[in-house]
């Protein structure tokens, strides 16, 4: 099994290695494989509210593979920025909460109010995650701890689509993501209690 497992990550490796030279060579900017992703998680979103959850979760993989593209891609070009990284970053907030919108729409057309709470539950878990890092890092070095993160929230909407239990995934996915930002909050208080903060930030007076 080990062996048969390591091929399969061998072969996937040399597919995505071969994909990404094939795209670095045409000169596409790595910005628009990032806008792209987020059109195809955009289309992703209107199926959720259209009730097609299989077809939605097939989508969002495909949108997965473009995330892991344009990174790649401006890597292989040495196109690497710091806008690039601000952009991809900035659109990925967009293309998650497009997702919880589409669910929001079925649930709401479908007079399931219940589950329009907890999808909203959701979609503020998992904004408030990527915030609480984001400006947590902005205080100290950095801020990782906790388990909800993107590619942890894509993975069971996916699942959620497949199975079609969205209903369970969306539980999961509200309940963790707030742990999750509580745990950031206690370890950035821990951290900037200890005095563990970036060298030379101004704090509020």
């Amino acid at each position: 099994m080990a062996t048969f497992t390591g091929a399969i990550g061998t072969g996937s490796k040399w597919l995505l290695d071969k994909i990404v030279g094939v795209l670095a060579a045409t000169g596409v900017n790595p910005n628009f494989l990032t806008f792209l992703g987020l059109v195809v998680n955009f289309v992703a979103a209107a199926n959720f509210a259209l009730g097609n959850f299989r077809i939605a979760a097939l989508i969002i993989f495909f949108a997965g593979f473009l995330d892991i593209l344009d990174g790649q891609v401006a890597r292989r070009q040495n196109r690497v920025t710091a806008f690039g990284a601000f952009y991809d970053s900035t659109l990925d907030r967009y293309a998650d909460m497009a997702l919880y919108m589409g669910l929001l729409v079925y649930y709401s057309v479908s007079g399931r109010t219940p589950y329009v709470v907890l999808a909203a539950v959701a979609t503020a878990g998992s904004v408030m995650v990527s915030y609480a890092r984001a400006r947590a890092e902005s205080l100290i070095p950095l801020c990782k701890v906790g388990f909800m993160e993107r590619p942890e929230r894509l993975v069971l909407l996916i699942i959620g689509g497949i199975t079609t239990r969205m209903g369970a995934v969306l539980w999961v996915i509200a309940v963790v993501s707030t742990i999750t930002v509580i745990d950031r909050i206690v370890f950035t208080w821990q951290e900037t209690k200890a005095g563990r903060t970036i060298p030379g930030i101004k704090l509020p007076s």
